[in-house]
């Protein structure tokens, strides 16, 4: 039967639905710079330097909806727009590849519209100015006026990898013109406390710095210490 013949078929896009989502308030409060998330997590969590905006945007903080498609097809990007929910960030993985756009203006209106709060991908970008004008924060590793095939396969809302660093569906991504950096969501709780010692530690450099600092105190143990040799 017609039935039994589709349920053979694979699927072209798989989706994840069970996606637990940190509350609205909660994501506000990672509201920082992308260096504040990294020191965090031991000075790790940035995604790869490659991936920059492609436009001026203010940062964005919100919850990462994964995307997960082969190279040369954005089929599972469209298939996002069914699970995706205002305040996510689709984060797209296509290993890198840049031979064609996974994500354009008119996605991104879509998108827009349904009240992300923006799109990052290891991929290729497409329609710039449109996608200014559209005005959704897009990170991207580049632009090409390629455009995808819509075949598949691909998933939505399954764990991903973009140059090493995992992502998980719920996860907090954070970008700004510095790049973009993803705290696991089980890592919330100690972040949410540790936050506040990194403003404080920032804050009080800033001030010293203001006044004239030219060293840290460290590096002047550092320089004073027996791991340095002087030559004359």
């Amino acid at each position: 039967s017609l039935r039994n013949k589709k349920m053979s078929q694979k699927p072209a896009v798989t989706i994840y639905e069970n996606v637990t989502r940190p509350a609205a308030e909660i994501v506000r409060q990672f509201e920082v710079p992308t260096g504040y998330i990294t020191d965090l997590q031991g000075r790790r969590g940035a995604l790869d330097c490659g991936i920059n905006p492609l436009f001026e945007f203010p940062a964005l903080v919100g919850t990462a909806l994964t995307v997960k498609t082969v190279p040369d097809d954005n089929l599972a990007v469209f298939a996002a727009m069914g699970a995706a929910r205002a305040g996510d960030v689709l984060v797209i993985a296509i290993d890198s590849w840049t031979g064609s756009a996974v994500i354009g203006d008119l996605v991104a209106a879509m998108f827009n519209n349904i009240g992300l709060a923006g799109v990052v991908t290891d991929g290729a970008a497409r329609d710039v100015a449109g996608l200014s004008q559209v005005g959704l924060p897009v990170s991207a590793r580049g632009l090409t006026s390629n455009s995808s095939q819509k075949n598949g396969p691909g998933t939505v809302g399954a764990d991903i990898s973009i140059c090493g660093v995992i992502i998980r569906s719920g996860d907090i991504i954070v970008g700004d013109r510095d790049g973009v950096a993803v705290l696991p969501q089980e890592k919330i709780p100690e972040a949410l406390e540790g936050l506040q010692a990194v403003r404080a530690r920032e804050r009080s450099m800033e001030e010293r710095i203001a006044a004239g600092m030219t060293m840290p105190d460290w590096v002047k143990a550092f320089l004073a210490g027996e791991r340095v040799k002087f030559m004359s």
